[in-house]
């Protein structure tokens, strides 16, 4: 299992690492911090050459250089990249952004600010995600 996670808090990548550290099912994190880094390890461009193609993104939408939400179209929108599942996770909670975003994203997830909800939510998407892609590889 090989997920991409794309988050430019570095407080909150080290609280995901931290989370999924302890979940069974996942063979290794990529972390990229920016929507062109996303975009390079999906292409395998530059220092990202090798990398493997994730089962599972999980996007968050507020990144520099290349916006989440221009990510999650980007892949969507590419013939070999659109089957791979992506969930939107992020702080917000705004209308507009849930519904933009779902005609894309396989999930859109608010990141608790309480830390035993925040893990909470992540098992979850170990439960139902993260099991469902293992059963159809």
């Amino acid at each position: 299992m090989e997920i991409l996670l794309v988050e430019d808090n570095a407080a909150d990548v080290r609280l995901i690492m931290e989370i999924f550290k302890d979940f069974t099912t996942l063979n290794e994190m990529h972390v990229v911090n920016n929507g062109i880094a996303a975009m390079d390890f999906l292409y395998k461009k530059g220092e990202y050459k090798n990398a493997p193609r994730p089962d599972l993104v999980l996007l968050d939408l507020n990144l520099p250089r290349k916006d989440g939400r221009e990510v999650l179209v980007e892949i969507k929108e590419d013939e070999s990249l659109k089957s791979i599942p992506v969930i939107i996770l992020t702080t917000s909670s705004a209308p507009e952004d849930i519904s933009e975003t779902y005609n894309y994203a396989n999930s859109f997830i608010t990141k608790p600010a309480n830390l035993d909800s925040f893990i909470k939510v992540l098992k979850s998407l170990e439960d139902f995600w993260i099991d469902m892609i293992k059963q159809s590889s």
